[in-house]
């Protein structure tokens, strides 16, 4: 809110009207009238294309007058540019209440609503418990406009009103004592607005009539120009109206009043149909009577036209009814457009007082902008404060470092003794750090030591589930598997230095190679050999008989072992249950699968089928009622030799 006696501007950006109004906030909080302004902007103030430039130059021409002193302004955007509505909410809470706002302006405005600027205001309760709500936008476009014309006029904009919001709130101030249910009629050039007060309702709606239209068709009609015709309407032109009225004997005249009373006509039906939706669909009570406000609604016998369709008392709005007037402002050409006022003493009303309809479309990148304009002058103190504590600091730290460096010359010979030991306790370092890994790369062989057995148990332990699950699919038979042979991928478990058979026997026990039990402590090392016959069977052991594998260019891994070939030996029940042997093997497969020890079912990244069952299950030939089958098992952790 404004000091007392600090001026400040409103601004009606009409479609083809710029009026301005200073005003001033009294030390009582009253509204005072300290002088105005109209600038007319003519056809192309409502055409799309022309209208920024005619706007900015109008702006800038009614600024240049020197007339008014304030800067600072409150502005109401051109009612044709505003889309608004009246939506209707269930009773829930405010913070509800947002949430389906939002989702009713995405269904209503008809635009994007991130190319608009949009805001609202709950304005009660209706009898039935639903809120209901103004809903108001306009492309951010358009706003952006006002804001740059202001701009080029030396203005700051602090507030972006709507047409019908404005209207609202100075019917309020000015009318407030009268009773029942009041309508008014604002004509415009391009539009029109029809409100209506009772107590605390209030409704509107826009109507895309205005005065321009009957222009438009006189100036068709007789072949003019618009700024010829509009001339010529505003002199001569007045509402015909009708019967058996003798036309005037102007041909001009003549013309215009009949093509002002075809579109006030279509205006009157407009404003009928909104009376009945004010009354069936708003529950609001039929108007008492009428007023009439709006630059179009002076022409002659507009007032008497209204009041005959309309069956009600007409009256012109006054919007400076309770406002104070400055002295020296002339009342008798004020009157002249004080009809037209009505936007421009209704935004006023935003700066000493709280009026019912608060709504502000200022654009979130404008506000930022304004924002940041006014911390400028405070930036730029900080600024300076910064570069005097900078300076302040060079000096300080100047006269430090001088001492710094008097104290380091001071300290040298003790830092050369401290070097030295830092030197010394980074060898001692690197020394623990070697003794660390060698201590981990022992750890790694001491577990890996029992991997294989590890390995071996739970591939025992799987054939056991395995036997019990088929014990329980088919009954009456014992089903046993065993393992026969295993070798490393590819190669025979006795030549390959890993594995063993079945086909010998040391009490009962399969045959394991005799390498493979000294490596994991199985049996003790012969050490027999010597050092060169030593490391030449270690050579073939771990390449499986295969010299090649080691020794010239590139060598391979072969202490690595990442795929087991596994052959698996089972009693055969196929002849008491044909799927039997079938069932025991893929009961075995998904046993190991599940174990953590090998890989599941799929393929690796590289496309190489995991633990899988690699060959045919077949029965033995030699009548030992057995069957056999084999697994290639992919390990989730290579085994290293």
């Amino acid at each position: 809110m404004l000091n007392a006696n600090k001026s400040f501007l409103s601004i009606d950006f009409g479609a083809n009207t710029l009026k301005a109004a200073e005003f001033r906030v009294t030390e009582a909080g009253a509204l005072r009238l300290v002088r105005y302004a109209v600038k007319s902007l003519g056809f192309a103030g409502a055409q799309e294309a022309a209208r920024e430039g005619v706007v900015q130059r109008g702006l800038q021409e009614l600024m240049g007058r020197k007339i008014f002193q304030s800067r600072r302004a409150l502005v109401c955007a051109p009612g044709f540019q505003v889309f608004n509505k009246f939506i209707k909410l269930p009773p829930v809470d405010a913070s509800k209440a947002t949430q389906i706002i939002q989702y009713e302006a995405q269904q209503n405005v008809p635009f994007p609503l991130e190319e608009v600027v949009w805001d609202y205001q709950i304005l009660g309760a209706l009898p039935s418990g639903e809120l209901e709500v103004l809903l108001v936008a306009t492309k951010t476009v358009q706003v952006e406009k006002l804001f740059s014309a202001a701009e080029a006029a030396g203005l700051r904009v602090d507030l972006v009103d709507v047409s019908p919001a404005a209207l609202g709130n100075a019917f309020r101030y000015n009318y407030g004592d009268v009773e029942g249910c009041s309508m008014l009629l604002d004509i415009g050039a391009k539009s029109s607005n029809v409100l209506f007060f009772d107590k605390d309702k209030f409704y509107c709606r826009s109507i895309n009539i205005g005065a321009n239209a009957i222009t438009q068709e006189f100036a068709a009609e007789a072949k003019l120009p618009f700024v010829e015709a509009e001339k010529i309407k505003i002199a001569e032109g007045f509402v015909s109206l009708g019967g058996a009225y003798e036309e005037p004997d102007n041909p001009h005249q003549a013309a215009i009043s009949k093509i002002a009373r075809q579109v006030m006509t279509r205006l009157h039906i407009q404003v009928n149909q909104t009376i009945q939706f004010y009354r069936s669909q708003q529950g609001g009570k039929a108007p008492e009577r009428l007023y009439l406000s709006g630059g179009a609604s002076i022409m002659a016998y507009t007032a008497q036209f209204f009041a005959e369709k309309l069956n009600l008392p007409v009256e012109y709005f006054n919007p400076f009814r309770n406002v104070e007037i400055e002295d020296d402002v002339d009342l008798e050409d004020l009157a002249k457009y004080a009809h037209a006022f009505g936007e421009v003493v209704g935004v006023a009303l935003r700066e000493p007082t709280r009026c019912p309809i608060e709504l502000n479309l200022m654009p979130r990148s404008i506000l930022k902008r304004q924002q940041f304009n006014q911390k400028k002058p405070y930036f730029i103190g900080t600024l300076v404060s910064l570069l005097l504590a900078i300076f302040a600091l060079s000096w300080f730290f100047e006269k430090v470092a001088e001492v710094r460096q008097a104290a380091i010359e001071e300290r040298a010979p003790q830092v050369t003794v401290l070097q030295g030991k830092e030197r010394q306790l980074k060898a001692a370092l690197n020394e623990l750090r070697s003794a660390q890994d060698e201590l981990d790369q022992f750890a790694g062989w001491a577990r890996e030591r029992f991997l294989f057995i590890d390995m071996i148990s739970e591939i025992r332990g799987a054939m056991e589930r395995a036997q019990a699950a088929v014990a329980r699919q088919f009954p009456g038979i014992r089903p046993a598997v065993w393992v026969e042979r295993m070798a490393k991928e590819g190669m025979d478990p006795e030549t390959a230095g890993f594995g063993f058979t079945m086909t010998d026997y040391d009490e009962g026990k399969p045959k394991m190679d005799r390498r493979m039990m000294e490596r994991y402590g199985l049996l003790p090392p012969s050490g027999a050999a010597a050092e060169g016959d030593s490391l030449a069977s270690e050579e073939a052991w771990m390449t499986g008989g295969d010299p090649s594998l080691l020794g010239g260019g590139e060598q391979k891994d072969t202490n690595k072992i990442d795929t087991i070939d596994l052959t698996c030996r089972g009693i055969s029940w196929a002849n008491h249950y044909a799927s039997a042997d079938h069932a025991v093997a893929n009961a075995l497969l998904e046993e190991l699968r599940r174990s953590p020890f090998f890989q599941g079912g799929g393929t690796n990244a590289t496309g190489t089928n995991v633990t899988h069952l690699s060959g045919k299950i077949q029965p033995a030939g030699d009548g030992s009622g057995t069957f056999s089958f084999q697994v290639k098992l992919k390990l989730t952790e290579p085994i290293q030799l």
